[in-house]
């Protein structure tokens, strides 16, 4: 596939392929070509062919994914579903010979996710997984400051993903109850994020222990096409997440849909020596980044430096996944966001939901 444009099937057409997927694979139209768009609602498929007509002309629109796969002529897929359907869909393209870029989380069970992996492994299939948090330069950078051991060794780590959800998104131009509903809710779609990004830098979790609760039985829809309609909450909002790393570390994660607003670091990491501290948003390139130096010797410096320069990226976290799965399609880095770290965070995630329900920890049983 190096010297041709790879033929790619988007699977979902909805919000995130709108805003986020369909321009990064513009971006890459010289490297790529979007030939089947598949989405049950009538017109979906269609309007996004339309929209991508002028870098990948001729894209077949299909109500079925069986459809799709029976058409042929595809490489490799990307699953947009909604996460309740990945499990089947992933499973379905892989046992059609596609390489396959699944958005989070890859299935619903343990057993289901063995059961992708093994299929993708026997037909020597590249299967890669979202969230693009571990090729993004921020996390490479504190990667390397962990690797490094300049500040000791990271003992603490606390996080968070808060906001209201995409029910209270003015640009969301979807159906936002899924969300707010049993098989998604804030960890599965948000925290899941933070998720990755800590296991990336500290490797596997080994226990966790959690609380969750539903801050509000209903939410008022602000954008898109339930705009001003009342939704049920039916799975918790605010999830509380402690986490005991296998190297020892501790960690603590907030996934909320149930907070207005917050100005608490969305990360900070807490080495024997340092703290780094991350600000403002995490979707933001320039958050400002802070780092304290806990050295008192006659030569050291003891306090707070502002402003530290960290690697940018130019594009967003979702954006930086697709570019790293098409540069390994095209033989031009090593898969980086697998499926087995994508296996081990939904254990993290499924033992979560076990711990709020029975309030005991929970062993992970995964690896990666």
């Amino acid at each position: 596939m190096p010297n041709d444009r790879i033929r790619i099937a988007l699977v979902g057409c909805g919000d995130v392929a709108d805003r986020h997927y369909l321009p990064a694979l513009e971006a890459l139209s010289e490297q790529v070509a979007v030939v089947a768009l598949v989405d049950p609602r009538p017109g979906a498929a269609e309007r996004a062919a339309d929209a991508i007509a002028g870098w990948s002309p001729g894209a077949r629109s299909h109500l079925d994914l069986d459809e799709m796969l029976k058409a042929g002529g595809v490489d490799a897929a990307i699953d947009l579903t909604p996460a309740p359907f990945h499990g089947h869909v992933n499973l379905a393209c892989l046992e059609a010979g596609l390489h396959l870029y699944s958005e989070k989380p890859l299935a619903a069970s343990l057993d289901d996710a063995d059961r992708l992996i093994a299929a993708a492994a026997k037909r020597d299939l590249i299967f890669l997984c979202a969230p693009g948090e571990a090729v993004t330069k921020r996390v490479r950078w504190l990667s390397d400051v962990v690797e490094s051991g300049r500040f000791g060794a990271p003992t603490l780590v606390v996080t968070h993903h808060a906001d209201p959800g995409p029910a209270a998104w003015r640009e969301y131009t979807g159906d936002p109850t899924p969300f707010y509903r049993d098989g998604v809710g804030p960890l599965f779609d948000h925290g899941v994020y933070r998720l990755h990004a800590l296991t990336t830098l500290l490797g596997p979790v080994s226990r966790v222990q959690a609380m969750g609760a539903i801050s509000s039985p209903t939410r008022g829809v602000r954008g898109g096409p339930l705009t001003g309609r009342r939704i049920d909450v039916t799975t918790p909002d605010h999830i509380l997440v402690n986490l005991e790393f296998a190297n020892g570390t501790l960690g603590q994660l907030l996934a909320s849909f149930g907070t207005p607003a917050t100005r608490a670091p969305w990360l900070e990491v807490h080495f024997a020596m340092a703290t780094i501290s991350f600000s403002g948003q995490s979707w933001e390139a320039d958050a400002p980044v802070s780092l304290y130096v806990d050295d008192d010797s006659p030569l050291g410096l003891e306090g707070w430096l502002e402003d530290i320069q960290v690697p940018r990226d130019d594009v967003g976290v979702v954006e930086a996944g697709v570019r790293h799965f098409v540069a390994c399609l095209r033989g031009e880095t090593e898969p980086v966001l697998t499926a087995e770290h994508a296996r081990h965070v939904l254990d993290i995630i499924l033992k979560t939901y076990s711990s709020i329900e029975d309030g005991r920890s929970h062993p992970t049983e995964t690896t990666f």
